[in-house]
């Protein structure tokens, strides 16, 4: 509810639309890396019920949530939790990985080298975060908004001090983050290929 307060009712499509982005096909084994409460991984199966979906999150409370979520439409996603800095699981492993709304708080370059490990031969990755906009106006007014809207949602949900905190945190990750040009390089210097993205006006979300 907080993250489609702040984004508008923007949240919930973002997470539609990139979902829509992933080519998968039957049979597929599909890693969801820093999956929370299985958004993405209940968004795959409604589209390919025949998916065999690993969700991992170094939150128990957040899987325990989206096995709920999962289990409520007859699915069924295997958790683990694990820190995403290194998976456990073994290489060329997975048909297809995914990462939404993560990034910006790793440390990113380990955790897609370890991506790149755990996918087999002809295996995607797939990607989607806030960035950092190219344009440096552009840039001045999302932080200004980002300010707001943290503000606004951490005044309507009576968060503590603690979240009040964390508005600071949430502007600085993205205006250390990369722009989307500046992630397709990273994604080509760690050694994948054939990268595309597609992005939001502005540059503020994208899909890799």
């Amino acid at each position: 509810f907080a993250n489609n307060l702040a984004s508008l009712g923007l949240c919930n499509w973002w997470r539609r639309h990139f979902v829509s982005f992933i080519d998968v096909a039957p049979g597929d084994k599909v890693l969801d890396v820093c999956a929370g409460t299985n958004g993405v991984g209940i968004g795959l199966l409604q589209r390919q019920p025949g998916l065999q979906i690993f969700a991992l999150d170094r939150s128990a409370a957040m899987q325990a949530v989206g096995g709920v979520n999962a289990r409520a439409q007859g699915f069924h996603i295997e958790s683990i939790i694990n820190d995403a800095h290194k998976l456990p699981f073994p290489d060329n492993h997975f048909d297809i990985v995914t990462l939404q709304w993560a990034s910006r708080h790793l440390q990113i370059v380990d955790v897609f080298s370890e991506i790149r490990r755990v996918l087999k031969p002809g295996g995607k990755f797939f990607h989607s975060d806030m960035l950092r906009p190219a344009n440096r106006v552009v840039e001045a007014l999302y932080r200004i908004y980002l300010k707001a809207c943290v503000s606004v949602t951490a005044l309507a949900f009576r968060s503590g001090s603690d979240a009040w905190y964390c508005r600071s945190y949430f502007v600085r990750a993205i205006q250390m983050f990369y722009t989307a040009a500046e992630l397709n390089n990273l994604l080509e210097n760690t050694g994948f290929s054939e990268v595309t993205n597609r992005c939001a006006p502005g540059g503020i979300l994208d899909c890799h």
